[in-house]
């Protein structure tokens, strides 16, 4: 059976230089977890891939376009209730900044910092609201420093969409 859901994409800012992660607190007046620590997220609008919608909601939330360094892994969660209308599938990414962009926050984070892996394991602690971001960044740790030069530079030339084939 079908059913109906969100897509979704979270962006995780890697600066290779000074080897951290860029972190976004969730401005406290927004609906969903707010004062929370994240990283770009955001959904999919119709008719976007989820690259497409990746590279909007980057430019929408810091000011900055990105290359895609590889897929940090998917998610499936409910933001909120566990109705249809709040269930989520999402894909996040591992990405740097492209150039020499700037980072200017918007209206949905109120902080941001750039944190190694250590500093931001310390900054979130075991908070279990935190725990879906600490995942993250463990994943990306772990792929990152295990992916060959080659083969991330292969997804940053040619991302990871597969031309709309069906996969059925």
């Amino acid at each position: 059976m079908s059913g109906r859901f969100l897509a979704g994409v979270g962006a995780l800012l890697w600066n290779a230089a000074s080897d951290s992660y860029l972190l976004l607190r969730r401005a406290k007046d927004k609906d969903y977890a707010a004062g929370l620590w994240e990283c770009v997220t955001g959904r999919v609008e119709q008719g976007e891939s989820f690259e497409q919608a990746l590279r909007r909601e980057v430019r929408e939330e810091l000011g900055v376009e990105v290359w895609i360094e590889f897929i940090v892994g998917t998610t499936h969660f409910f933001r909120g209730e566990a109705t249809p209308e709040q269930e989520l599938l999402g894909v996040v990414y591992c990405c740097s900044i492209a150039g020499r962009g700037q980072i200017r926050i918007g209206p949905e984070h109120d902080a941001y910092r750039w944190a190694t892996y250590a500093e931001a394991q310390a900054l979130l602690g075991d908070q279990p609201s935190e725990a879906w971001l600490l995942e993250v960044l463990r994943r990306a740790e772990f792929l990152r420093t295990r992916l060959t030069p080659d083969v991330r530079s292969f997804f940053r030339f040619n991302g990871f969409e597969t031309n709309g084939q069906p996969l059925v």
